[in-house]
């Protein structure tokens, strides 16, 4: 293995390129604004034939993504569709029109239901859960719902997780998310669903998107994905066959302050398998 190195520019492998799958938070905004040199370099590529799917674990349907994409400043022009984790685990509820569900999120995760019209069940009474997130990811953490998995899984309720991120970045915060409560549950022994990255049906419906914008499909060599997570990006493009630009601004920026190269002990203690290349944060 040699030294995994750092490039400057999207455009360095870009080349050969048709399609790009993006991840949206801490690549093209951070929880607060966007990242104007990212949406650029988005921009650009699809300037040159390119088609840009933004692939996000956001536990809500791709137009309440776009929504909060605008309100943080990210043009639409960056992107050409949105696969959320949100509108997978709404196929899921869809599917079982009969059965009463435990909601547990926030409140702005409302429009993961919207036109479902779900049967809504305090946990005593539903037949699974449905999460989005901690009620209060400013304040809470996974631990904070121990006793309510412990009775979760005592009642054999399978848990839908709409976002399979751990922690997600906010501003220069790290605030926790559906997946570590998800963890948690399946470490007590609950069922657990996932949906959303690394699992390949978000990827699956991501290059169903790029079809119908290039009217074909895009051979996996041709496919080069964009994000700042080992467990979700860099795991997910590699289990798809697809090559993934490793952003290290994002939520591992602690363990890259610094780094100008890796060497091969560095990247398999990192990475294990390594992503196709290193890049601070994303520019043309």
């Amino acid at each position: 293995m040699t030294a995994l190195r750092f490039i400057e520019h999207l455009h360095d492998l870009a080349t050969g390129r048709d399609v790009v799958l993006s991840d949206i938070w801490g690549v093209v905004h951070n929880g607060l604004v966007s990242f104007p040199e990212a949406c650029a370099a988005l921009k650009t590529f699809r300037s040159r034939g390119g088609t840009v799917i933004l692939i996000t674990n956001a536990p809500r349907p791709a137009d309440a993504v776009q929504r909060q994409l605008r309100k943080f400043g990210v043009p639409d022009d960056t992107y050409d569709g949105i696969a959320s984790s949100g509108d997978l685990a709404r196929s899921y509820v869809a599917a079982h029109p009969s059965k009463a569900v435990y909601w547990l999120g926030p409140e702005r995760d409302s429009s993961i239901h919207s036109g479902l019209d779900p049967v809504f069940a305090p946990i005593e009474r539903a037949d699974y859960i449905i999460c989005t997130g901690p009620f209060d990811d400013e304040t809470e953490t996974a631990e904070d719902y121990r006793a309510m998995m412990m009775q979760a899984r005592e009642r054999k309720l399978p848990l839908i997780c709409a976002n399979p991120d751990i922690v997600v970045e906010s501003g220069d915060r790290l605030l926790y998310c559906a997946g570590a409560i998800a963890e948690l549950y399946r470490e007590l022994g609950g069922e657990v669903i996932f949906y959303g990255k690394p699992h390949r049906p978000i990827y699956v419906r991501a290059m169903a998107l790029a079809r119908e914008q290039r009217g074909k499909d895009t051979p996996l060599n041709r496919v080069l994905a964009i994000g700042d997570s080992v467990r979700t990006d860099l795991m997910g493009a590699h289990a798809f066959g697809i090559d993934l630009l490793f952003l290290t601004r994002g939520i591992h920026s602690e363990e890259f302050a610094g780094i100008d190269q890796l060497d091969p002990a560095s990247v398999k203690e990192l990475f294990g398998r390594p992503p196709r290349a290193l890049m601070r944060e994303l520019k043309w």
